[in-house]
């Protein structure tokens, strides 16, 4: 026998992933310049140069037997003392290199942390707000809770707040946020990281245990117009950062990432020994070395960010203009559109008569819009305008 719940899982196809191939095969077929890809978050700026002169640097000067052996488990001191100074430098936050865990990506850090954290066969709850990158589900079940998704105000995508207290029961473990998020592009306010800290230090009191929340940042620096993200640990203790480089330097097939465990956490040092103790049974025996060892000299670094503010801008203003509803993102990559129709799916296969590939909000947990990732050539926008306009016009001319 096997387990039918991972072949299950292994059956169920990302719908991220289906279109992403479904394009390939369409490019193939018709001509790359003529399919208009907007599925999947995979960055389409290069990686900043000084990622290349590091690792050609490392490569030529460090012994190669140091270089691509084994760290310790959860990463290189030296390292992990860099990424600590940077953030209490950066964010004027506490951090302590002891607390850090290298790990591969920020998926890698979530699967640890949720593991970390949710105690055996007590079927602990997961708070998130939706929209939400799908693989939080999975995450979170395989490490044994329950997912709770929250529905955020629709329109600017904040925090409800009434429905987040409703939310939160004695089975609250942890609450987990992505700013700027995933698949909508906002970022939350200071004011609403102010009022979720609140609420949450107010259940820890009421509830009688700890109740974590888990940042998710693989966008932290991509950001526009000045816009900047609160730093979790000075606003609640009880706090674990989940930080990827995949989207800041453009290395996302590189895996590489940490965890941050929060000196101010009430029991930081035992959170500390759990993360060690999860990656251990989940098969992490450390991050890439090589990629480590770049971390030092890339802290602060991002691509070219501007490309994909431009990209943002000139798609957002057409879509307005053509009649769609949208949120304005200030970070990531992402537009989250309202669909034409309440059927999202069905929406996105009618936008593939003008092959342009979306991708239907349903494993996001908010029904009725589509994520489109402008990580792609300022080129492909500019061509893919007048197919937006025709799949508006299509809906427009239905409802006369």
């Amino acid at each position: 026998m096997i387990s039918k719940k991972m072949e299950a899982l292994g059956m169920k196809k990302s719908v991220i992933r289906e279109i992403f191939e479904y394009a390939k095969a369409r490019k193939a077929e018709i001509g790359a310049d003529k399919v208009f890809d907007y599925s999947i978050g995979n960055p389409s700026v290069p990686a900043p140069d000084v990622v290349k002169e590091t690792l050609l640097g490392l490569l030529s000067e460090t012994d190669p037997v140091a270089l691509h052996g084994y760290t310790s488990a959860q990463g290189d001191f030296g390292v992990r003392t860099a990424i600590a100074e940077y953030i209490r430098k950066t964010y004027d936050a506490p951090a302590d290199a002891s607390l850090i865990y290298l790990t591969a990506g920020a998926a890698a850090a979530l699967a640890i942390s949720l593991h970390a954290l949710l105690a055996d066969g007590a079927d602990e709850e997961v708070i998130v707000f939706a929209p939400f990158f799908p693989e939080y589900r999975v995450f979170a079940e395989k490490a044994g809770g329950t997912l709770v998704p929250v529905p955020c105000s629709e329109g600017d995508f904040q925090i409800d707040f009434d429905r987040f207290e409703k939310a939160l029961t004695p089975k609250t473990k942890a609450v987990i946020i992505n700013s700027p998020n995933n698949p909508t592009g906002v970022v939350l306010s200071e004011a609403t990281v102010v009022r979720l800290c609140e609420i949450l230090r107010a259940a820890e009191k009421k509830y009688g245990h700890e109740i974590f929340l888990i940042s998710d940042e693989p966008y932290r620096e991509l950001t526009y117009g000045g816009i900047e993200v609160p730093y979790p640990t000075n606003y609640y203790d009880n706090t674990i950062v989940c930080y990827s480089f995949s989207k800041s330097l453009s290395l996302p097939g590189e895996r590489i990432g940490y965890i941050l465990v929060s000196p101010k956490a009430g029991n930081a040092d035992s959170v500390y020994a759990a993360v060690l103790g999860a990656g251990r049974a989940l098969g992490f025996v450390c991050a890439p070395s090589l990629f480590q060892y770049m971390i030092p000299a890339c802290l602060g670094k991002t691509s070219d960010v501007s490309v994909y503010e431009r990209n943002r801008t000139l798609l957002y203003d057409a879509l307005i203009s053509y009649g769609y509803t949208c949120a304005a993102p200030d970070g990531a990559f992402y537009l989250f559109v309202k669909a034409l129709e309440s059927d999202a799916c069905r929406f996105c296969e009618t936008a593939k008569k003008y092959e342009l590939l979306l991708v239907p909000s349903d494993d996001f947990g908010y029904p009725g819009y589509v994520r489109i990732a402008y990580c792609v050539t300022t080129e492909q926008i500019e061509s893919s305008l007048p197919a937006f306009r025709a799949l508006a016009d299509e809906y427009h001319q239905k409802k006369r």
